[in-house]
C-alpha cells in the first residue's frame, strides 16, 4: 500500500502524477488524474479495483440521466423514483461490504468505500436537485470520484463542475502552498499521532485491569490527541494535494477543540462529513423545521447512522447515541444554562469529549467495560498506586504539551497561513525542521497506518 507518509509516495508516485499531470494538454488531466487515481487505489488494494470502476461508470450513468431529466423539465416527482433507486443501489454496495467485512472478514471492506460512496451519494442528490448541469463528460466525474488524494480517506468534497473544467496550470505559488499543508499534517501524523500511538498501544498490552485510575485517564487523553493529529494531519496532506493539483483548498477541521459544546465541536471536527450528514439526511429528513419531538428523532437518526458508519460493532452503535443524546440535551435542557456560563461546555469539550473516544477506540464491550471502571473505580475504591502514571507521564508529556499547544487556533494558524517578513523566514524554518524530523522517524521507524483507513 502507497500511503501519503511513504518515501515512495512522496518521491517516485508523486513527483512522476505532478510532471505528467502538468506536462499533457490540459484536456486530458482529468483523464490522467484518473489514470493516476487507479494506480494509487491498485498499490493498496487492486482486488477491489473492478469494484471502484464499475461504480464510478454506474454513478456517472445515472448522474446523467438524473440531470438530463432535470434539464427536459420533469418534476422532481417524475425523478423521485430515479433518485431513489439510485441511492438505494449505493447505499446497499456499502451496507453489504459494511456486513460481509463484519461478519466474513474484515478483508472485504474495499478501501476507502464509505468515502467514495458518500461522494457518489452526494454527486446523484446534487443531480436531482437540478445543482449539476447534465453536460459533465465522463473524466470529470470519474476524477471527482477516484481523485487519490481523496478516496481513501476523504474530505468528502463536494462536486462543481467549474473546478474540472478549468484548466490546471501549473502554479509555484499553489505548489508551495499544497507543499506546505502537505508538510504540516505529516508532522501532525509522524511526530505527534504516530508517538502518541506508543503510549495508547502499551496500554492495551498491559491489560485494563492492570492499569491505575490516572493512567486510564492519561490514555482516552492520549488517544484523543492522536486521533485529533492522525485525521486532520491527513487532512491537510489531502488538501495540499489537490492545491498543488489546483483545486481548492477543503477545510475538515475547523479547531474542534476551541468550541464551547459538542454540538459546536462536531460542526468542527470532519466538518465535510458533517455537513454531509446535514445536507442529504438531516434536512431532508426536516432538520429542525417541525417541532422538538422530530428534531430530537432526526439528530438522534443521523448518529445512529454516524455510529454505523464508523463500524458496525456495538461500540460504535454507543458512541453516536450518547454524542446524539448530549446533542439533544445541549439543544434543550442545558440550553438557558451554556448560554449564561462556559463552564458546561468547557466540561462537555475537555471531559466528556475524551471518554467518548474511549467509547469509540474499544471495540471489545468487556474491555469497555473494565476501562470505564478504571476510569470511575467508585464501587471498588481501587484508584491503584499511579507508579504507571508517572512513569508514562514522564516519557510523553513533551508529545503532550506540544499537542496541547496545537490545540490553540493562533498556535496552529501560524503554520498553516503565511507570514510576513522575519515570521515568514522563521515560519519556513519549523516547517524545514518538522518535514526533516518526519523523513529521518520515517526511515528510521515503522509508521502506523492513518486510523481512519479502517472506515
Amino acid at each position: 500500500m502507497i500511503v501519503f507518509t511513504s518515501l515512495k509516495f512522496m518521491f517516485r508516485f508523486l513527483v512522476i502524477f505532478l510532471a505528467v499531470y502538468y506536462a499533457v494538454p490540459k484536456r486530458l488531466q482529468n483523464a490522467v488524474l484518473f489514470l493516476g487515481s487507479l494506480v494509487f487505489y491498485g498499490f493498496g488494494q487492486w482486488q477491489f479495483l473492478p469494484l471502484l470502476c464499475g461504480l464510478t461508470v454506474i454513478n456517472f450513468g445515472f448522474g446523467h440521466w438524473l440531470s438530463s431529466g432535470k434539464k427536459k423539465g420533469y418534476q422532481r416527482s417524475y425523478l423521485l423514483p430515479r433518485f431513489v433507486m439510485v441511492f438505494a443501489f449505493d447505499a446497499a454496495v456499502l451496507l453489504l461490504f459494511k456486513y460481509l467485512a463484519l461478519a466474513v472478514d474484515p478483508s472485504w471492506l474495499p478501501l476507502g468505500i464509505s468515502f467514495y460512496i458518500f461522494k457518489m451519494i452526494s454527486f446523484q442528490s446534487d443531480a436531482y436537485n437540478g445543482k449539476i448541469p447534465p453536460k459533465v463528460r465522463f473524466f470529470e466525474a470519474a476524477a471527482y470520484f477516484t481523485m487519490f488524494p481523496q478516496v481513501t480517506q476523504g474530505p468528502i468534497m463536494r462536486f462543481h463542475l467549474e473546478d474540472f473544467r478549468e484548466p490546471h496550470r501549473l502554479s509555484l505559488m499553489h505548489l508551495e502552498q499544497g507543499l506546505e499543508y502537505f508538510v504540516v499534517g505529516m508532522g501532525m501524523k509522524i511526530l505527534l499521532a504516530d508517538r502518541l500511538a506508543i503510549l495508547w498501544n502499551e496500554i492495551q498490552k498491559i491489560g485494563f485491569e492492570s492499569i491505575s485510575t490516572s493512567l486510564a485517564w492519561l490514555g482516552v487523553y492520549g488517544y484523543s490527541l492522536e486521533l485529533y493529529f492522525d485525521f486532520w494531519g491527513y487532512s491537510l496532506m489531502a488538501a495540499g494535494l489537490g492545491v498543488m493539483l489546483g483545486f481548492p483548498f477543503v477545510e475538515n477541521f475547523d479547531h474542534p477543540y476551541a468550541s464551547k459544546s459538542i454540538s459546536e465541536y462536531y460542526r468542527r471536527w470532519h466538518v465535510t462529513l458533517g455537513s454531509w450528514f446535514r445536507d442529504y439526511v438531516y434536512i431532508p429528513l426536516g432538520g429542525s423545521r417541525k417541532g422538538t419531538a422530530k428534531t430530537v428523532r432526526n439528530l438522534l437518526i443521523v448518529w445512529l447512522i454516524t455510529g454505523l458508519w464508523h463500524g458496525g460493532t456495538l461500540n460504535f452503535i454507543i458512541w453516536g447515541m450518547v454524542i446524539g443524546f448530549i446533542i439533544v440535551l445541549e439543544k434543550y435542557p442545558l440550553k438557558k444554562l451554556m448560554e449564561k456560563t462556559r463552564i458546561p461546555g468547557w466540561i462537555l469539550v475537555y471531559i466528556v469529549i475524551p471518554l467518548t473516544w474511549g467509547i469509540f477506540a474499544i471495540t471489545d464491550l468487556s474491555d469497555l467495560q473494565i476501562y470505564f471502571s478504571k476510569l470511575f473505580p467508585f464501587a471498588t475504591g481501587d484508584f491503584g498506586n499511579g507508579a504507571d502514571f508517572i512513569k508514562y507521564a514522564q516519557r510523553y508529556w513533551l508529545l503532550f504539551a506540544a499537542g496541547i499547544l496545537l490545540l490553540l487556533p493562533p498556535v496552529s494558524r501560524f503554520f498553516v497561513k503565511e507570514k510576513k517578513g522575519f515570521l515568514q523566514f522563521i515560519r519556513i524554518l519549523l516547517l524545514l525542521a518538522v518535514f526533516l524530523g518526519s523523513l529521518y522517524l520515517i526511515g528510521t521507524t515503522s509508521s502506523n497506518p492513518f486510523l481512519y483507513y479502517s472506515f
